[in-house]
């Protein structure tokens, strides 16, 4: 999940990867870890430099847009837990068979 309209730039709230197809929802309250309990599912490092998911609190003002993008991947990306998004970005290169992205907003 990135954030565009960010001040610094773009900012990343959420790096999540290797979530098997037989998923179809990820719980609300998932837990801050590297590597999701019972599951291959792993978390990367976000904006703030911590693992997990950090929701939006923009300045006041104009709303800001909120990316959910998913990637279908034709192999598991091969990282160990607590990537950060370029090193996700670069492990999916020649291995994205299709993307979804889901596009909110949300001001203060």
């Amino acid at each position: 999940m990135d954030d565009p309209d960010a001040p610094s730039g773009t900012f990343t709230h959420w790096v999540i990867y290797d979530i098997p197809t037989s998923w179809t929802m990820i719980e609300a309250g998932t837990p801050p870890q590297k590597q999701l309990p019972d599951s291959e599912v792993k978390q990367g490092k976000n904006g703030f430099g911590s693992i997990g998911y950090k929701g939006p609190a923009p300045p006041p003002g104009k709303p800001h847009h909120y990316h959910f993008t998913l990637y279908a991947l034709d192999a598991p990306t091969g990282l160990a837990a607590g990537a950060t998004r370029d090193e996700l970005t670069k492990a999916m290169e020649g291995h994205i068979i299709a993307q979804k992205e889901l596009v909110g907003t949300y001001g203060r």
